[in-house]
């Protein structure tokens, strides 16, 4: 009987059928896909023929094809809609896939292939894109350690296959520890509470199964609890559970996983010749050395703290005045922030709330896709991998470009965040496909589901990143989309987020969950006159963390992470009120894989870019400016990696930034 997941599936744009995929199905399936890869490769490697571009790298990216789609479904449900099975599984796949892809990068005889084209590289026909693939597998492949021999290069397998091991042992030790801690509230504990704050503990103590209203550890839960609970004991309770993800004693207990896996990377490095990690894994971005990331994240952590610091001294001040005789502390900052910017801005998220449906706010992202880049979106029935789902054909000019797929709840089976994927990548090689695309987020469910600003930020912040997979058009995989360089694919996205400010689509799309007026124009303007508010704090938590990380990778790496961590905050002035946004046991970006790893600045670093890409449209003939948006597809959506990041921002905006314009966005600029 053939397996379901090796099928050729006849189903509306070729998508998964996950109405007929069942947990039993993967395991034989990887087995086999695995099997046909290693014949695919052999068949390459093994070529009596001299190596072409055609037979050695146009065969490497033709290869895979079933193993691609049985991942692409799996890591998909793993991720978002996880079970005991499927995280069995997930332990189970995560060294068998290491030690494959190691085997490929190991393969002499298919690296001296790609070496002899390398070399041969300047006498080849190839085209722009096809050089630019050239020499990134090539360097793909000594990255790997293909040049490595004897003991170095079994240490280098050894190695990788226990990185893929402890990655996915921190990631679901995070989600345990998110899944089973909860706390019930009575009603006299709900005192103060927003009724969407309320709505959204019920509907989580329904979720697990509990009989009332609880606290999980889902972001779009605790942190308006901790905004609007005027329970001290409960917010720090609360924040205490949050702040200590990974870190409790026992099994979930992330701790002794981040020192492995800091020790490994280190040990990596060094077998390729690095000074170490950073150096490593930071050649191949826009910043290129540890050296540059520091520099811009000192040049913004100054006046960001200092911003904390006074921010800090009024907060202390309105706490006291409630007879609270107290240093400021973690669990209160976000309660009195929320209070000050009522009394300062007069907004109160319970008031803006109503006017950010969930929805609706789809709708006006999809709106801005339209004005900009003519693209339509069209509802499918189809079937997905939760009830939750939605799907949308997305089409311009009647021409089919993509499936977008929404996954936005909150709910236990799902990991923390908000993330962007592809089931499936535009390419034109071996032949033409189209995207399958999937924003994933967390939002609280509601009826209707309402969000905060800040989640419509996250949500616009996503759509971004589907927008540089769905405009993609390259002809090899390798390159497309969001394949680019870590510190220049938050462009897109932090950059899309630009368009939730803009005013005409408030007006149009920020309208009341129950009238369904449009916000008030005077509302409007606070909203957008306080868009950086309590920007020290957000800019300190997050500046704190890729510091560490950062730190981690510098160097030798630390015996002990957390007294690591604790330094560096200590010698660059951490404020005491304030905590990282992701503490070691809990900072799956750089946990997790190997992803964000010396990477969690590049957040930052295309900030700096986006601000200064959306000054290029207000320079011009406004957000929607039919020219810049052009320039935006040809230069940055539609070209993946097909190029130097840096040489594709140069094409759109005529040169590099500065963080001038960072700081001014974020209102930081002296």
């Amino acid at each position: 009987m053939t397996n379901l997941l090796l099928e050729a599936w006849d189903t509306p744009f070729g998508l998964a059928p996950f109405d007929r995929i069942a947990d039993a199905d993967f395991a034989p399936a990887l087995e086999e896909a695995l099997a046909a890869h290693r014949a695919e490769i052999a068949a390459i490697a093994e070529n009596p023929e001299s190596p072409t571009f055609a037979n050695t790298v146009e065969a490497l990216e033709a290869a895979g094809r079933p193993l691609d789609q049985v991942l692409g479904v799996f890591f998909t449900v793993a991720s978002a809609d996880s079970n005991d099975t499927r995280q069995a599984l997930q332990r189970d796949f995560s060294p068998k896939l290491a030690a494959h892809f190691s085997e490929i990068s190991a393969n002499k005889a298919l690296f001296a292939r790609v070496a002899t084209l390398w070399e041969q590289r300047d006498s080849l026909p190839l085209t722009e894109e096809q050089a630019r693939v050239l020499m990134l597998t090539h360097r793909g492949f000594v990255r790997a350690g293909a040049a490595l021999e004897g003991e170095a290069e079994a240490r280098m397998k050894a190695i990788k296959a226990q990185l893929a091991v402890l990655g996915t042992r921190f990631t679901q030790n995070l989600l345990r520890d998110e899944r089973e801690w909860t706390m019930p509230l009575s009603e006299a504990d709900l005192e103060g509470l927003p009724d969407f704050v309320i709505d959204t503990a019920r509907a989580a103590g329904q979720e697990r199964g509990v009989d009332g209203p609880v606290v999980t550890l889902s972001r779009s839960l605790i942190v308006p609890f901790l905004q609007f609970s005027p329970r001290r004991d409960l917010r720090e309770k609360a924040f205490r559970a949050w702040e200590e993800r990974g870190a409790g004693q026992g099994e979930s207990d992330n701790r002794a996983i981040a020192a492995e896996v800091l020790t490994l990377r280190e040990e990596r490095a060094g077998l390729l010749g690095y000074e170490d990690f950073a150096s490593y894994k930071l050649e191949t971005e826009m910043a290129k050395t540890p050296e540059a990331v520091s520099d811009l994240l000192m040049a913004v952590w100054e006046p960001a703290r200092a911003r904390a610091e006074a921010d800090a001294a009024i907060l202390t001040e309105m706490m006291q005045a409630d007879g609270i005789n107290d240093s400021l502390a973690p669990w209160d900052w976000r309660y009195y922030a929320e209070k000050r910017r009522a009394a300062e801005h007069d907004l109160e998220e319970a008031r803006i709330k109503p006017y950010f449906q969930l929805d609706r706010m789809i709708e006006a992202a999809f709106d801005c896709a339209n004005r900009l880049f003519g693209l339509e979106f069209r509802p499918l029935e189809v079937p997905l991998y939760h009830p939750d789902c939605r799907a949308w054909e997305v089409t311009r000019e009647g021409r089919h470009l993509a499936v977008f797929i929404g996954d936005y709840f909150a709910r236990g089976s799902k990991r923390s965040g908000a993330w962007c994927s592809a089931m499936r990548a535009q390419a034109r090689f071996p032949k033409e496909q189209s995207p399958v695309v999937i924003n994933v987020c967390n939002f609280a469910k509601g009826d209707p589901a309402l969000l905060s600003y800040d989640d419509a930020r996250t949500l616009f912040h996503e759509f971004g990143h589907a927008l540089h997979q769905m405009l993609s058009d390259v002809t090899y995989e390798s390159v497309s989309g969001t394949s680019v360089a870590r510190d220049f694919v938050e462009l897109p996205s932090q950059l899309f987020e630009h368009w939730l400010e803009v005013p005409e689509v408030l007006e149009r799309y920020a309208t009341h969950a129950r009238t369904g007026a449009p916000m008030p124009e005077d509302l409007r303007d606070r909203v957008l006159a306080a868009a950086t508010y309590d920007m020290g704090f957000q800019t300190v938590e997050y500046v704190a963390s890729a510091l560490v990380d950062l730190a981690f990778h510098r160097g030798r790496a630390p015996v002990d992470p957390m007294a690591k961590q604790q330094a560096v905050l200590t010698e660059i002035g951490m404020p005491a009120a304030i905590r990282m946004r992701h503490a070691t046991p809990q900072f799956a970006h750089v946990f997790a894989g190997d992803g964000y790893s010396s990477g969690y600045y590049s957040y930052m670093w295309s900030e700096v870019m986006d601000a200064d890409a959306f000054a290029a449209f207000e320079e011009a003939g406004g957000p929607f400016d039919a020219e810049r948006a052009a320039a935006l597809e040809e230069h940055i959506l539609s070209t993946g990696g097909s190029r130097d990041a840096a040489e594709l921002y140069t094409a759109f905006r005529g040169r590099l930034p500065g963080v001038e314009a960072l700081l001014k966005g974020r209102g930081l600029a002296a």
